[in-house]
This record gives C-alpha cells, structure tokens and sequence, in this order.
C-alpha cells in the first residue's frame, strides 16, 4: 500500500500560515514511518523463527568468550547479508552478480541455493524446529511421522490454494515472537539462570561462531529475495536510485539493531547455563530449557505456539519460491503445482531425520557454498572494471577446491595437512588467500569479447 496516497486529503487540507512548514513536518513523519514498515519487513526477512535456535547454543559453547563468538557470527550472518542486499540493489539481480562465473555455472549456483533454502535444508529444518520446540516438550508422545505429515500438509493446500491468511499470520507473528524474545532476554539479563563460567567448551570460537553464522542461510537468503525489499521500497515512494539507497540504508540499520539486540541477548542467555546444563547438546532443546526455567510452563506455550506458526508460515513462503524459481528455470515445462507437490513431499521426508541431524548435514554444504557467494558479492561492487578478465570465476573456483579438501579433511576425516598451513584456516577461512592469488591470475588472463559480452 502506497501510504502517500492515504494521507492525500489530510496533506490538502493544510492551509494558512504556516502550512507549508506543517506539510513538511508531516511528510518527515510519514516518510519515517515508511521507513519504519520497510525496516520491519527486512527484519521478518532475516529473522527465521528456525534461527532462534542457534545464538543460544553458540553461547552455551564459548562460554566467557561469548562476545567474541557472537560476534563472528552476527558479522557471518547480517554483516554479509545486508552486504548481499546492497549488492543486489547496486546491480539490478542476482543474476547479474552470479553471470561472472558463466551462465551455465550461475544456473547451478542459484539452483544449490534455492535448494538449500528450500527444500534440502531450510523447510525441512522448520518444521523440525516445530516438533521439538514447539510440540515435543508440551506432548512428548506425538509421533514426529505423524506430525510431519499434517505439517506439510497444511503447507500443501495453503500453496496450491493462495491465501490471505498466511500473509495475515506472519505479519501478526513477527511482532508477537520479537515481544516474546525480547521478554525473555530481559527477564535473563536481570535474573540470570546462571554465572557465566570461566571456560570454553569448544575448540575454537571464531570458527564456531562462523560456522553458526552460515547455519542461518540469511546471505543465501538476502541473494535470493532482496530485489524484493527493494520492490517494497519503491511501492512506498522511494522511487529514485539514490532516494531507495537511502531508505535500504535506513532500513538495514533498523533491523541491524533490533537483530543485534536479540541475537546477542539470546547468546548471553546461553553462555549463562554451562553450569546448569553441560551436558546439553540438542540446539532446540537447549532454547526450550531456558524457556522454562525464565517464563515458566506458560511461557514456553505460548511461545511454542508463536514459533510452530512463524515456521508454519516461513515454510509456506519458502515452498511457493522454490516452485517459482524452478517453474521459472524450466520455463513452464514443469507446472508450480507439480512443483510444489515435488518440494513438499522431499522436505518430508528430509524433515524426519531429525533437527540435529539436519543441522549436521547443512554445515558441509553451506561451507562449499558460502566462499562462492561471498566472493561474487564483493565483486559485484567492481563488476565493470572485472568484466574483461577472469578474476570472479578464478577466485571462486578456487576457493571451492580448498573448501572442498577442509570438508573432506575436518567432515570424512581425510588427511590433508597442508591446508593448516594457510593463514585464517584455523578460522575456517583458509580459502581467502588462494582465493585472492586465483584471482589476481584471472585478472591478468583477457576474457573474450562475446564472454564479457554476456557477462
């Protein structure tokens, strides 16, 4: 809704002395409260009910080195997220910040994206977040199968049949679930669970607090629905390129600062339970424990139910892009009808195997996937002076044959010693400085004119 236009005869109506000032103050307000809806929608966008999950066990991990640990991951997650988003803005598509790589390779690269935040990995990983947070601890004899089944099938129906109601749903949600958080990060912060203890339980907190960071999938996320929030922007009357920059940048720091705040709460939460659960080694189960002990049974209903009906609702939306996407990409042969039968019948049975075991397969996959990305974004920014030489394909390629041995050495367990040589792989950055030595060898190597052409 274009909120100009609401307030059309209010603006009229100014007149007299004085009413040229009162219009402009009137528009400062509303064009603030544009901002406001655009930063909230940006913030829905990166908030995934499924997320919650991990700021708490990241803290519960780096114990008095929490700080650092959320850190490295609010930078893994939002910082590259919003920087995807302003790569997206600045050129037009992802399309247009994957087509370095080739055309054939940025089909496989947007398809293995949209797959991770489809069907392999992101649905299925909501509606395990369902079971065990929001179901299991208030009815522990549910079977997961059965549970499963009407949960996809709610999706189903609401996809093939568009709806109102799921739109509706998740803008109620959205609020609801921050009110809640935010209750509950306040009532631990004055009333903390726990001391928070002088040790680290894992072996490494920048590379844990990465790799927690990339479990989210908001960058995957940003690359794929950004252009979106920009439409959002400009059906609000940021027309102009600048005047949208502008309201994205605003936009981006009010979800900055909300996601801060929560995110950070959340693993200062979980840094404050390693002397009352140790032994705790569930994400979702971990979240409900702390749930309990600060709100009590009550509580941890209602957000239970606040929770099952955003990922309820995030799963909807992210079933009808995926269909979208492949209906898109094999030009109408396959119906979205078809399609979304397909994505929901394979998150199924992904689902089933369980929110831990889910997370575990994830993380190999987005660690293959993240360099590329990442790499392509940042080129993104120097695209025109990039497109005669082979610089982004060299770099990512790579970056994914180094990420390809660190996931067979620290996943399989095969010996590849030579990659504790290299600076930052102890952070799980190993893949920068080959990266950045492919590249600067792909600069010097002329692309052809038809390839800079398509490019």
């Amino acid at each position: 809704m274009n909120l100009s236009s609401e307030y059309t005869e209010d603006i009229r109506s100014l007149s007299g002395r004085g009413a040229h000032k009162r219009g402009e103050l009137f528009m400062q307000k509303l064009s603030g409260r544009k901002l406001l809806l655009i930063g909230f929608t940006l913030f829905s966008m990166f908030f995934g009910a499924g997320n919650v999950i991990f700021p708490p066990y990241l803290g519960l991990g780096c114990g008095r080195e929490w700080v650092l640990g959320f850190l490295c991951y609010y930078l893994a997650d939002i910082g590259l997220a919003l920087l995807a988003m302003f790569a997206v803005l600045r050129s037009g598509s992802s399309d247009a910040i994957t087509r370095p790589i080739g055309r054939i390779p940025a089909r496989v690269l947007m398809s293995a994206v949209v797959l991770c935040i489809g069907p392999m990995l992101a649905i299925p990983r909501t509606a395990a977040s369902t079971y065990e947070m929001s179901l299991q601890p208030l009815a522990s004899g549910v079977s997961p199968v059965v549970f499963s089944v009407l949960f996809f099938l709610v999706i189903l129906l609401l996809c093939l049949r568009e709806s109102a109601v799921v739109d509706i749903v998740g803008k109620i949600l959205t609020p609801a679930l921050l009110l809640g958080l935010l209750v509950l990060i306040v009532k631990g912060m004055l009333d903390p669970i726990g001391p928070v203890p002088d040790r680290v339980l894992v072996d490494n907190v920048v590379r844990t607090g990465i790799e927690a960071g990339y479990q989210t999938m908001d960058v995957l996320a940003a690359l794929c629905f950004s252009i979106i929030i920009v439409e959002s922007a400009r059906k609000k009357g940021y027309e102009g390129r600048k005047e949208c920059s502008r309201a994205m940048m605003g936009a981006c720091g009010i979800s900055a600062v909300l996601l801060l705040f929560v995110y950070g709460g959340l693993t200062f939460l979980g840094a404050t339970t390693i002397d009352v659960y140790p032994e705790v080694t569930d994400n979702a189960k971990l979240l409900s424990m702390i749930i309990q002990d600060l709100l009590g049974f009550g509580g941890m209903v209602l957000l239970g139910i606040i929770v099952g009906l955003a990922c309820l609702t995030t799963s909807i939306g992210l079933t009808s892009a995926t269909a979208s996407y492949f209906e898109t990409l094999f030009k109408g042969k396959v119906s979205y009808k078809t399609l979304v039968v397909v994505v929901t019948v394979f998150s199924f049975a992904v689902s089933n195997i369980g929110l831990n075991q889910i997370i575990a397969i994830a993380s190999p996959i987005l660690s293959l996937l993240y360099p590329v990305v990442i790499i392509l974004v940042i080129c993104s920014f120097f695209k025109d002076r990039l497109l005669r030489c082979y610089l982004p394909g060299a770099a990512c390629l790579v970056a994914f044959v180094i990420t390809c041995f660190d996931t067979l050495h620290s996943t399989f367990g095969m010996n590849f010693s030579f990659l504790e040589m290299l600076p930052l792989d102890s952070m799980g950055l190993g893949w920068v400085l080959p990266a950045v030595i492919g590249g600067l060898i792909g600069f010097f190597v002329p692309r052809k004119a038809k390839a800079a052409e398509e490019a």
